[in-house]
């Protein structure tokens, strides 16, 4: 099992800058995969960015991309959203996922954190 906690959310005017964390713990990591997803008022969960711990590979929803960035710290066990240029648009609650395999839907990781909320002001 693994055990995700996130931090960092807050209130941010557009085009501000922000970094979530999300601490993880539990045994052989290095099998996960890591998440960001997204969850706005009335709407679904979105994905956001992975990545791969044992390889560091990242991937970005193309929503987010060349804004947002995934990183992890293998060290402190810690996982990162950088997001720069932040919009209104980007206004949800972020949520760290971690599972053994890697999809785009939510529904299939198995593990998450409590979430963050991140609002964006205009």
């Amino acid at each position: 099992q693994v055990q995700l906690v996130e931090s960092g959310g807050g209130l941010v005017q557009a085009g501000e800058s922000l970094r979530l964390s999300c601490a993880a713990s539990g045994r052989t990591l290095s099998r996960y995969y890591f998440g960001w997803f997204r969850q706005a008022p009335g709407k679904e969960r979105e994905f956001v960015a992975r990545i791969t711990w044992s390889s560091g590979s990242t991937w970005h929803a193309d929503s987010v991309k060349g804004r947002f960035t995934i990183s992890r710290d293998n060290a402190k066990n810690m996982v990162y959203l950088q997001m720069n240029i932040l919009k209104p648009e980007d206004t949800a609650v972020y949520y760290c996922a971690a599972d053994t395999s890697f999809s785009t839907y939510s529904t299939v990781w198995r593990y998450w954190g409590q979430g963050t909320q991140v609002t964006v002001s205009s």
